[in-house]
């Protein structure tokens, strides 16, 4: 069983899908830091911009809708995460771990 195993973590199927998961893993967190961390530079040094109306009938300035987005863009990509990992990662796993243990 455990040179089973060795040979698994060894095999290039293990190390193409941990490169797989390790690559949508940074691509996503990546996006979540520049949106995240691009609005929070965008309260610290323009200000202003953020402080945009919208509608001179209404209050709500341009900030709003911008930190909406950065909350639904985390969400989205979440989701992303969520849908690849069913249709991609855990099937691999799946046929991986059967690979290994027969069943």
């Amino acid at each position: 069983m455990q040179k089973d195993v060795h040979s698994l973590l060894e095999s290039s199927e293990f190390k193409s899908l941990v490169a797989k998961r390790a690559k949508i893993s940074i691509l996503l967190t990546i996006l979540l830091f520049l949106s995240y961390y691009g609005f929070v530079l965008l309260i610290g040094y323009n200000k202003p911009f953020l402080a945009q109306k919208l509608d001179e009938a209404t209050a709500t300035t341009l900030g709003i809708p911008l930190a909406i987005s950065v909350i639904l863009a985390s969400w989205l990509l979440t989701v992303i995460y969520v849908v690849w990992a069913n249709a991609i990662y855990d099937p691999e796993v799946k046929r991986l771990r059967a690979k290994l243990f027969g069943k």
